[in-house]
């Protein structure tokens, strides 16, 4: 039998333990299956004690693993463009430790017998069961039992339902203290337009759709709110500059979402043939990302979102006018926003953990993440490397990446509990 190998031992990291939390200097002592075993000066006792050898990580962050608030999966079990094994092993390489599905599949799940999916820990799936029947904001669908089969809340289609079936669903009051995630959006005002209306997107000759698309529809979900508050409303997806100023003003916003690609694009930044143009909702002007941001670093908008939606090659060959709307890249959104949120905007490291980790947690009703002895949720995160961007690194089978293969990134997972010690990037 061979024998067990020693623990890791990782030496002066800078250590994020939870929410409220400061970064400090500190050690950390990890077992052979990725179990945090101590951390801090009690790291550094125990390796002493054991006769390990330190590997140096300076500038590399050991913090919690990140949660996905809402991501969509149409066939789990035999999809082309992705599976429930490969969005798994794509979050797991991108430092995600917990992922919310959307009902949005090709069985949406508005019965309880729809709730069984399941991924292996120490990974999380959640799932959010149908606020309506098929997805189709014509009849409710049974709450009481979707929540009580395990769904973590519900959660509405890409359009904003209509308002009799919200006042009707929170009068019966089924719903309780677990989250409503709805779409400030309403389709039938889009204009069928790509890109959100702006100068930019103007000059480019794009079809473009007005800001009231979403500022409409928000305004009837923040006085649902308003008339509510004991409901857990949560917006999904925030994506113009009048829907933040609307949020700002509001006496107390509900919680809301925002697509991570919103925050690294714009309309005034892309080049006409990239990938990251088609998407829902549309991507809006320089202004509308600078929005978004601030809101960010306010709190007024609560959580960044995956949002994986996956097309595979055939689709994404279609022209922009013509192909479904969507983006993937579970293993970009850590190092891309790193690089525009913190080394381009001045966030602290506790901010973007609030954003892509505490945040959805507070959203999705969860205890916050925190490095805890015993717990495999966790990632070591080097903002400096430089690595190659590639099919075989970012795990996703999915076609519609935003970045190219062969580009370069800088910032790596290195590695995580969730990952196997193989597969651990330690320089």
């Amino acid at each position: 039998m061979a024998p067990l190998a020693p623990p890791l031992w990782l030496a002066d990291l800078e250590l994020l333990r939870g929410p409220g939390e400061a970064l400090e200097r500190g050690d950390a002592l990890i077992d052979p299956n990725g179990c945090l075993l101590e951390l801090g000066p009690a790291a550094a006792d125990r390796a002493h004690a054991l006769g390990l050898e330190p590997h140096p990580s300076p500038g590399h962050l050991l913090a919690p693993a990140l949660v996905d608030p809402h991501s969509v999966l149409e066939d789990p079990l035999t999809g082309r463009a992705e599976n429930l094994e490969s969005l798994a092993a794509a979050a797991i390489q991108g430092g995600y430790g917990q992922v919310a599905l959307l009902p949005w599949a090709q069985l949406p799940r508005d019965h309880p017998t729809l709730l069984s999916l399941r991924w292996d820990t120490p990974l999380q799936l959640h799932l959010w069961a149908s606020f309506s029947l098929a997805n189709a904001d014509e009849q409710l669908a049974p709450h009481s039992d979707l929540l009580a089969a395990g769904s973590i809340g519900l959660a509405g289609s890409n359009n904003s339902p209509p308002a009799a079936l919200l006042h009707r669903a929170l009068q019966l009051g089924e719903i309780g203290d677990r989250p409503l995630l709805l779409a400030p959006r309403q389709v039938q005002l889009s204009a069928a337009g790509l890109v959100r209306e702006r100068v930019e997107a103007l000059r480019a000759g794009w079809p473009v759709d007005p800001p009231s698309s979403e500022t409409l529809p928000l305004q009837e979900l923040l006085a649902l709110h308003h008339n509510h508050p004991s409901a857990a409303l949560a917006l999904m997806n925030l994506s113009t500059a009048e829907g933040v100023a609307q949020l700002r003003v509001h006496p107390q916003p509900p919680p809301a979402t925002v697509h991570w690609w919103q925050l690294v694009a714009d309309s005034g930044s892309l080049p006409a043939g990239h990938n990251g143009w088609r998407m829902e909702p549309p991507l809006g002007g320089p202004g509308d990302r600078q929005a978004l941001i601030d809101a960010l670093a306010a709190g007024v908008i609560t959580a960044v979102a995956v949002h994986h939606q996956a097309l595979d090659a055939e689709d994404q060959l279609l022209p922009h006018d013509q192909r479904r709307p969507g983006l993937a890249g579970h293993g970009l959104v850590l190092p891309l926003l790193w690089q525009e949120l913190v080394e381009g905007h001045g966030f602290t490291v506790p901010q973007l953990w609030q954003a892509l980790c505490w945040g959805p947690s507070e959203l999705l009703g969860l205890p916050p993440q925190t490095l805890a002895v015993g717990s495999r949720q966790w990632l070591l995160f080097d903002p400096q490397e430089a690595w190659i961007w590639s099919r075989s690194s970012r795990r996703s089978r999915a076609a519609n990446q935003p970045i190219p293969e062969g580009s370069q990134i800088t910032g790596r997972v290195r590695a995580s509990g969730l990952l196997p010690p193989h597969d651990w990037q330690l320089a």
